[in-house]
């Protein structure tokens, strides 16, 4: 099967003043591929999605996203090939909208939707709430769903514009394990399904990587230290690289974990 490039970071560098936020940066993602991003705070893992989404200007470099080159592109139209699930959406969600409405102003890539869906748009809602287990949900407030629907819910909205690429910033912050572990499964299926679009998962925790995920980009210091394979990425080396601390890997029917030796530099 014939890979087709999905998105190119060409030797992206992001400055603010004397502060250099994201240096160099080459990485390129290819179809079928679902990659993880890891990094300690600070690595410039939200400055390099605030530059994929057109938030954020680069210095130098380029990029380009499916085919069209940023600067040379409307970049708001591109965007909506790139769906984003983030907690800067999740704490703007109104407490009153029912998860239906929620999904069907993803369309629209609007907040707080006015007015009704049309007859198209609300059987499409229908169609993503029953995709990702929640067609229950359809009438339910924001306000009365838990964090782990609220997450499903965000994603259906996302999926609601029919992205290509789905950016998924540490989603699992806030949830118990038990609603952690649910919501990967859901995830890891949505990952194994054909015709659906390339995830990219920025998390600090390697527990959070499923068999579906392939591949993995590590920052440090704004800096890549490491690109590739998750077997070759996510390792001891790399991740004790990454952390400035010295890290132990094990890597158990397809699941992560990671434990932390030592919280010094050596």
């Amino acid at each position: 099967m014939r890979l087709t490039e999905v998105l190119h970071v060409q030797d992206l560098c992001i400055r603010r003043g004397k502060t250099k936020i994201l240096d160099s940066i080459e990485w390129r993602v290819q179809s079928g591929e679902h990659w993880v991003i890891l990094g300690a705070n600070g690595s410039g893992k939200t400055s390099l999605l605030s530059a994929l989404t057109g938030y954020l200007t680069p210095t130098s470099g380029g990029m380009t996203v499916f085919g069209e080159v940023y600067g040379e592109t409307d970049w708001r139209s591109l965007r909506s090939h790139i769906g984003l699930v983030s907690s800067s959406i999740r704490q703007l969600m109104p407490e009153h909208e029912p998860a239906l409405i929620s999904v069907a102003s993803g369309r629209y890539a609007m907040i707080d939707f006015w007015g009704e869906p049309n007859r198209r748009d609300r059987k499409a809602a229908q169609s993503i709430l029953r995709r990702i287990d929640c067609a229950h949900l359809a009438d339910r407030p924001w306000l009365y769903l838990s964090q782990g629907e609220r997450q499903r819910v965000l994603i259906g909205r996302a999926l609601m514009a029919q992205p290509k690429v789905l950016i998924l910033d540490e989603p699992c912050a806030g949830l118990d394990p038990a609603a952690r572990e649910s919501f990967l499964g859901f995830l890891d299926q949505l990952g194994r399904q054909p015709g659906g679009p390339n995830l990219i998962l920025v998390t600090h925790h390697v527990e959070e990587i499923t068999p579906a995920f392939t591949h993995a980009l590590v920052l440090r210091e704004g800096r890549i230290s490491a690109q590739g394979p998750i077997p070759e990425v996510v390792t001891s080396a790399q991740l004790s690289s990454a952390f400035g601390a010295q890290a132990l890997v094990r890597r158990v029917q397809g699941r992560y974990t990671l434990r932390i030796q030592s919280s010094s530099r050596w």
